[in-house]
């Protein structure tokens, strides 16, 4: 883990950020799709109910490190789009100096029409992310403010996460490897290589059946090579593998449940949190825990809020 030293330290976290367009059908698409007419689909959706959230992993996991009092650095590309984005995250504290904008092209945003079964169709316009490998893992090393302590090369463009990933390493700076969606970019090859460079690994259950599927890595393998693997599993909680021991997490009972949108990303601001104060695998994966229930108790990924007294009361509360 990383241990806290006397100056600042940060988390630079590689990834995207992103506007999330929800839009509610209020019937049932299967009403209006005729199945024997798919080949000559054209089909249109009356949404009375629409609503902007501010999205993508780099901002999500450093909103989450914010409530948590932590500093994170997010690294990623904007668009031409990116202004109101740019003023919430100052607004809140959140240091942008990292995100480039691209000219003439779109911040990367999602359009998701939901009905009434909750099913979804959706497109997704990568815009600038595009463009994220011109940023330099190099540009935050070294400069005034807080020490990067630790990286993270979360879903973003392709050749962004390959060159980050290999930024950090030749840097000596430790990272966590989250392909998350962005895993069917990257065979298996290409994932071996980057679990070889990586300080810690996280997926959810889901993407690590996937990632032993093209890699045909076991947990020992990997952990063989990283200081722990780390999988979450929804309402079943998250488990811990590292070389010495397996540890199981609990999942943490929300009060309520409303949206899971953002909630890995939650998880993961709680995991670097543990890995900035050097806390041991237990209290981390706890913290961890915790952050995804407060997370999914709100609609959009970053609109949760708590002080440091709340979350150490819920802390408390569910674990001792």
């Amino acid at each position: 883990m990383v241990n806290q030293g006397g100056s600042r330290k940060a988390a630079l976290i590689c990834g995207s950020v992103a506007y999330d367009t929800i839009l509610v059908f209020p019937d049932r698409f299967k009403a209006h799709i005729l199945p024997d007419k798919l080949h000559i689909l054209n089909v249109s959706f009356m949404v009375p109910e629409m609503r902007r959230e501010f999205g993508g992993c780099a901002a999500n996991i450093a909103y989450g490190m914010k409530l948590l009092g932590d500093e994170g650095l997010s690294m990623a590309t904007a668009g031409l789009d990116f202004e109101p984005y740019r003023q919430r995250m100052q607004s809140q504290g959140i240091n942008v100096d990292y995100i480039k904008v691209v000219d003439g092209s779109f911040t990367a945003q999602a359009f998701i029409t939901t009905d009434l079964d909750d099913n979804q169709i959706n497109a997704f316009h990568p815009g600038a992310m595009q463009y994220a490998h011109l940023n330099k893992v190099a540009d935050a090393i070294g400069r005034a403010g807080p020490q990067v302590a630790l990286g993270v090369v979360a879903p973003d463009g392709r050749q962004a996460m390959i060159e980050h990933a290999a930024q950090f390493k030749a840097a000596n700076i430790p990272f966590i490897f989250d392909p998350g969606q962005g895993m069917p970019m990257f065979g298996g090859e290409d994932l071996a290589r980057f679990i070889e460079q990586a300080t810690w690994v996280t997926l959810n259950d889901y993407e690590w059946e996937l990632l032993q599927q093209k890699t045909g890595l076991t947990a020992a393998d990997i952990v063989a090579q990283v200081e722990a693997l780390i999988v979450t599993r929804g309402a079943a909680g998250s488990v811990i593998h590292t070389k010495e021991r397996t540890i199981t997490v609990p999942a943490v009972k929300a009060r309520a449940v409303v949206d899971p949108t953002g909630c890995g990303d939650a998880y993961r601001a709680g995991l670097i949190h543990g890995l900035l104060q050097g806390l041991d695998w237990e209290t981390t994966g706890r913290t961890a825990s915790l952050m995804g229930a407060m997370k999914i108790e709100s609609r959009g990924p970053q609109n949760h809020e708590f002080t440091r007294a709340e979350f150490d009361r819920r802390y408390q509360d569910n674990f001792g």
